[in-house]
């Protein structure tokens, strides 16, 4: 029961019957743009697009969370101290995240779930998160996953890989968990040799369809002196307006800040999205900013990603090919043309 096959028109009746005992979260299109919500109805789910404006990032890690909660009142010493405050882990399903967002998960794993650093709240979105990939059939112009050892039907990541046949989806399970929302759904018939053929046929032809790509091979042996004193810098930030929606778009930026706030005798303590292209991220309280300047600002961004992450971890580059920041940067600095500077970096 691993490959099973639906006509189209029943996905919304599935993903219903989900909702019935547990959390479903969708592409949901607002106005102009496309984000991942929890649905409240099936028919609000919109598969009929390219990729989210925004990735699935916030669903384990939320743009603003609170975290603890506090009293300051001298007379409940009992609850002075920093109560957690509760969170719903109750199982909960991601239909159609694209597999570059997936593989950004495992990405931030690095950060938030390894044997050196346990997020819990991270930790337990994971295992509570069942991801429900739709493959890309048509990638944007702007991607170039198979540059960075990502796909448009990669399976790293997913729990379920969906693929659309035209009038019917191909629903590969991957995981435990994907074997099990199969097995409980019961949905479909046993994918045919010729099905699996032609599913086979449309993920050639999408991973051929992607004509961007950014060199990478030359990255770990570059000399980082070097790169971080490269001339081309002043280039790279001459327009950037620091507004930072390259960092909040992107799927595998992690940046956060963690602040209280209180009100009379009482308080929460709060985890934000923060990023390195604000000039406050690196502010000491003694005054004194080490990046108080753009253009160490973008380069602290694009050294991180395509440096300083390919240093550390020897397991490729911070960056899943996905093209949003591409997309969204108001003055056109395109992260593919960095990755040109920073690779043929002459010895």
């Amino acid at each position: 029961m691993s490959k099973r096959v639906i006509d189209k028109t029943e996905l919304p009746d599935l993903i219903g019957r989900l909702m019935e005992s547990n959390r479903v979260y969708a592409p949901v299109r607002q106005n102009d743009m496309t984000s991942f919500k929890l649905l409240t109805a099936a028919e609000q789910a919109d598969f009929n697009l390219s990729n989210t404006t925004l990735s699935p990032k916030s669903l384990m890690l939320p743009q603003s969370e609170w975290l603890f909660d506090f009293t300051l009142d001298k007379a409940k010493k009992e609850t002075s101290f920093l109560s957690e405050i509760p969170h719903d882990y109750s199982p909960r399903f991601v239909f159609g995240i694209r597999p570059c967002d997936a593989k950004a998960f495992q990405l931030l794993d690095l950060n938030f779930h390894s044997p050196q650093y346990r997020d819990p709240w991270w930790v337990n979105r994971r295992q509570t998160t069942t991801l429900v990939g739709l493959g890309c059939n048509n990638p944007c112009t702007t991607c170039f996953c198979t540059s960075v050892g990502n796909g448009p039907f990669a399976a790293d990541g997913l729990d379920v890989l969906i693929t659309d046949l035209g009038d019917e989806l191909l629903l590969e399970a991957l995981t435990h968990k994907g074997f099990e929302l199969l097995a409980q759904t019961g949905v479909g018939a046993e994918a045919s040799a010729a099905t699996l053929e032609a599913a086979l046929a449309i993920h050639h032809r999408a991973k051929q369809a992607i004509k961007s790509e950014v060199p990478t091979e030359r990255l770990k042996d570059r000399s980082l002196i070097d790169l971080f004193n490269a001339d081309f810098w002043e280039e790279v930030q001459f327009a950037c307006i620091n507004c930072g929606v390259c960092t909040f778009v992107c799927p595998t930026c992690w940046c956060f800040d963690i602040q209280d706030e209180v009100s009379k005798n009482s308080g929460v303590r709060l985890r934000n999205w923060d990023a390195c292209m604000f000039p406050l991220f690196t502010l000491h309280g003694s005054g004194h900013n080490p990046r108080a300047q753009k253009l160490q600002r973008v380069r602290q961004r694009f050294m991180h990603k395509l440096k300083y992450f390919v240093d550390k971890y020897d397991n490729g580059v911070a960056c899943v090919g996905c093209g949003r920041c591409v997309q969204q940067c108001p003055v056109n600095i395109d992260i593919r043309w960095v990755f040109q500077l920073m690779n043929g970096l002459a010895d």
